[in-house]
């Protein structure tokens, strides 16, 4: 008989220890470490040690082969398209996480039932809701009567089993791969272990049969879906589902994607009926802007191939701390620190008295670099009580040196400023022969202290012109 081994796995990160210990040395999580066996010829551990094994000869086919791919699975929800890359890929499997009662769920119901009524057989199986709490969504979100077969069930070989013994679905929904569970594994639904046995015996449903497998995953604290890393790597793509749930809109992003762009977002707005696509998300992030406020800045940003404009505010107040306070909601805090960094070291501009608060506002979160130079125009238009121009976006990269570098896409970015009605861009230089093209005035600038010169002597026109009136203005000592 072979010898049962044991091993303890980190829930947290996944990582194997050989013994017990109260601390993971991977992620650094305290108490996360579980024992799971794996006997010599389970389904674990494999064959035991010294036991051959025959394997099979597997077909070998050349480059020059040329294959007709399946056609896509068309949700008919554009926004959900754009991020897949133009539908689901037929054999593919789809990783969907985010915060509990974001909208998934609801999401995947209307996938589900726009799908099924274009004759495309659906199977949507749950693990933590009953069927009639399925069916009452379907009829809040009015697609009850759409032909989608649903059932309650978390045992893997029974679903699997279910799926087989039918058609072979064009689509099926598992809601979530932590509530799955496989009696070849001993271990608690769930667990790492669990996830991973479940999540990789669906993928290879899927790649079998042909059929398009969505798995939804819980997330943890930090934001990121629960379990092992390794699950990501396996699915074909990772889609988060982000937002706040005091909003009423929606982000869904794709951070992988192997048959189309990464990063890209689709937008949508929360209502009573479920779910509604937001076509010019533009519009929506800069639907409550008021101008001529102090610390207001646009920034033309880019998420994957579309251009997004969204409101970017700074709040700098004098503070009564020993170190004074840095908030940032919906940007880096590292990247606010360096931009602050930059702005002392290079223009001469002092926040070390002053708190720094910073916000994107309808809850946008921006990753790329090219908001830099929007963040710095914020903070110190609210340092001066500067109202900056409603006409003006602003995008950037800011280097260390204080110099101004060009964002990807530029003239992308600038024909949506113009389309929405902006008429000047305040950025690097770009080529002559693009100007012409983008409709927007070029305010070029190649470093930042010369924006910064530009923005003081603006704060003190204002002031003489009696437009700060009730705030002085702070004098600037620009670097030159």
């Amino acid at each position: 008989m072979a010898k049962r081994r044991a091993s303890f796995v980190c829930q947290n990160c996944g990582t194997t220890h050989s013994k017990w210990t109260g601390r993971c040395d991977a992620c650094g999580a305290w108490n996360s470490l579980v024992e799971e066996s794996a006997s010599g010829g389970g389904a674990l551990g494999g064959p035991s040690k010294g036991a051959s094994i025959q394997g099979r000869a597997v077909t070998l086919s050349s480059l020059d082969h040329v294959e007709k791919p399946l056609p896509r699975l068309a949700t008919g929800i554009a926004e959900l398209d754009r991020v897949t890359g133009g539908g689901f890929v037929r054999g593919s499997a789809l990783l969907v996480g985010g915060d509990p009662g974001i909208g998934k769920s609801t999401l995947l119901m209307q996938v589900a039932a726009g799908l099924a009524g274009r004759s495309a057989r659906v199977v949507y199986i749950s693990g933590e809701e009953a069927l009639g709490q399925v069916r009452l969504r379907a009829e809040r979100l009015g697609v009850s009567q759409r032909p989608v077969h649903i059932a309650s069930e978390t045992n893997l070989e029974d679903i699997l089993a279910t799926l087989d013994a039918g058609d072979v679905p064009d689509l099926v929904v598992l809601d979530s791969i932590q509530t799955l569970w496989s009696s070849s594994v001993d271990s608690a639904p769930g667990t790492v272990t669990q996830v991973r046995s479940c999540a990789q015996q669906m993928i290879r449903y899927a790649k079998r049969t042909g059929a398009c497998v969505i798995l939804v995953g819980h997330v943890t604290k930090d934001g990121q879906i629960a379990g092992p890393r390794v699950v990501e790597h396996m699915v074909d793509a990772v889609l988060y589902f982000e937002g706040d749930r005091t909003h009423h809109f929606r982000i869904l992003r794709g951070v992988k994607n192997r048959f189309g762009a990464t990063d890209e977002i689709g937008v949508f707005e929360m209502t009573g009926g479920g779910l509604q696509e937001v076509g010019n998300p533009s519009e929506l992030f800069l639907g409550d802007r008021l101008v001529e406020t102090p610390g207001s800045v646009v920034f033309a940003g880019l998420e994957g191939t579309r251009p997004i404009l969204v409101e970017i505010q700074a709040l700098v107040a004098p503070s009564a701390l020993g170190t004074p306070r840095r908030a940032v909601v919906g940007w880096d805090s590292n990247r606010l620190a360096m931009v602050l960094a930059v702005l002392e070291a290079r223009c001469g501009v002092r926040f070390s008295g002053h708190d720094v608060y910073l916000a994107v506002a309808g809850g946008l979160r921006l990753t790329e670099p090219a908001a830099d130079l929007a963040v710095a125009g914020a903070l110190v238009a609210s340092l001066t009580g500067l109202s900056l121009p409603a006409s003006q976006v602003y995008f950037g990269e800011i280097g260390l040196s204080g110099a101004i570098r060009s964002a990807p896409q530029a003239v992308l970015r600038m024909k949506e400023a113009a389309r929405l009605g902006f008429e000047e861009a305040v950025t690097a230089p770009l080529a002559k022969e693009r100007d012409a093209n983008t409709g927007l005035r070029l305010n070029a600038h190649t470093r930042l202290e010369s924006l910064v010169a530009d923005l003081a002597a603006s704060a003190a026109a204002q002031k003489t012109q009696g437009a700060g009136a009730g705030r002085d203005a702070v004098p600037l000592q620009a670097a030159q």
